[in-house]
């Protein structure tokens, strides 16, 4: 009667259990596999290819810069923040892997114990005392039928991957960054040079007039237009040099320089800005397996790929696990004969576990999942957007750039000519010292101008590079990490 009644029972779990499987494969649309969303790109243009991607600030054939980006990629805590996340990342990767494996454990204990002498289970005349000692091994493994934990690994590995891409965002950013730095402290030396020069020809324009004053050929009107003159130079040269300081600091802190280093940093000058002007090799066209294989697109990708695995997870909790748990050791109250052939003990055991009833619960973390990977797909889709956005943007800004540093070249040379046939004319009496100084104030814009439109062009190039992901491969910032 009890056979039955327990044969009975074994029955009603198990219509139970496949009742619940039934139910739930009934009621869930199997994952279909990852695919990369289709969005409308341009045609490819192969025309982007005409200079290197990887080392790009080489072609500037300038050392001290190849220095400083060696130095930024050792030092800059920026990327050491990043580096530090991949390795985290990749722990993580590992762990999650584990859990494919079982689990094995050594244990070992020893106890004293006493039971009541008051209860129903004790025999008169035995020692409520006792002791207890096992030492053995445990084993446990959970049976991976629908996935969960392999699609938590190919999760978990996608992370890593979105990890890696984002320290190599980093990467390019800070070379990037350190290279419109560089040439932003090239323009300030160059505007520091040019203010000092002004401002001694103001000087001496000074004192000439203070030698024509003396022979009664100018008014103390021209000696006083000559002063403010002056003091206006030194305004620019105090300007010029803050600017050249702040270009400095900027740039020590980007190579990753020490606290006394950024306040009086010692940076060393290669290329001036003429020579690094002359040197730029420009990207063009945009193509569009370059930009694709930009870090932060490569990161929004896998971001959008490891959502896609959480919706799988979430999936299979609605479906049975199996564990199987195995021990086997040695037991005994006595030290002596811990280790007796009589003191083995073992255990197998499985355990099969369907959900049942959990009041929403793996609904709501299967919607959950789906709302992340909407999520990621719209972070995807607007990354893309916005890599086709700066290479346009910064190829724009590369046109416009050269064709306003050839006006300002342009103008330098007028202003260069109408200057020398101006301190002609003023050494024969023809024109006075206003028109002279005039002519003089318009060749110091000139090549303040040209400086400023240098700067500016090259910056635009450094962008051109960036928005195609120079400086970086889809291995680049693993390997790194793992140095």
């Amino acid at each position: 009667m009890l056979k039955n009644k327990q044969t009975r029972g074994a029955a009603l779990a198990l219509s139970v259990l496949a009742a619940g499987v039934l139910s739930a494969c009934g009621s869930l649309a199997p994952v279909a596999p990852y695919s990369r969303p289709a969005l409308q790109l341009p045609s490819a243009d192969t025309t982007a290819g005409n200079a290197d991607l990887r080392s790009w600030w080489t072609g500037f054939n300038d050392p001290v810069l190849n220095a400083l980006l060696d130095e930024a990629q050792r030092n800059n805590q920026d990327l050491a923040l990043a580096t530090a996340r991949v390795i985290e990342s990749q722990a993580s990767t590992a762990q999650s892997h584990a859990n494919l494996f079982p689990t094995v454990d050594l244990t070992a204990n020893t106890a004293r114990r006493k039971i009541s002498e008051n209860t129903a289970t004790y025999a008169s005349g035995f020692n409520p005392v006792y002791e207890d000692r096992q030492i053995g091994l445990s084993a446990s493994y959970e049976i991976d039928f629908w996935g969960k934990y392999a699609k938590a690994d190919e999760a978990a590995r996608a992370r890593l991957l979105a990890q890696s891409a984002t320290r190599g965002n980093v990467l390019i950013t800070l070379y990037a960054n350190v290279a419109q730095a560089y040439f932003a402290l090239r323009g300030a030396d160059a505007q520091a040079r040019l203010a000092s020069q002004v401002l001694e020809s103001r000087q001496e324009t000074l004192r000439l007039q203070q030698r024509r004053l003396a022979v009664g050929l100018v008014g103390p009107q021209d000696i006083l237009t000559a002063q403010a003159d002056v003091v206006s130079a030194q305004s620019a040269v105090q300007q010029a040099r803050q600017s050249l300081a702040l270009a400095e600091s900027t740039l020590a802190v980007l190579v990753g320089r020490q606290p006394a280093d950024i306040v009086k940093p010692a940076l060393a000058r290669g290329n001036d800005l003429g020579a690094l002007y002359a040197a730029q090799k420009v990207p063009e066209g945009l193509r569009s397996d370059l930009l694709t294989a930009r870090p932060d697109v490569v990161a929004a990708e896998q971001t959008l790929v490891a959502a896609h695995g959480d919706i799988a997870q979430a999936r299979a909790a609605y479906f049975p696990s199996l564990t199987l748990t195995a021990s086997a050791g040695q037991e005994s109250k006595s030290l002596s004969n811990l280790f007796d052939p009589t003191s083995v003990f073992w255990n197998l055991m499985g355990n099969l576990t369907q959900p049942i009833f959990r009041a929403g619960a793996l609904d709501a973390l299967m919607s959950a999942a789906n709302a992340r990977e909407q999520e990621a797909l719209a972070q995807y889709t607007q990354t893309v957007q916005n890599a086709f956005k700066d290479a346009h943007d910064a190829l724009t800004n590369v046109e416009a750039g050269r064709v306003l540093a050839d006006n300002a070249q342009e103008r330098l040379r007028l202003s260069g000519e109408s200057l020398r046939l101006a301190q002609a004319r003023f050494k024969t009496g023809t024109i006075g010292s206003l028109d002279l100084l005039s002519a003089q104030r318009d060749q110091a814009q000139a090549e303040a101008s040209l400086v400023d439109a240098q700067r500016v062009q090259l910056t635009a190039v450094v962008a051109v590079y960036k928005a195609l992901g120079g400086g970086w491969t889809p291995s680049t910032a693993t390997e790194t990490a793992a140095k």
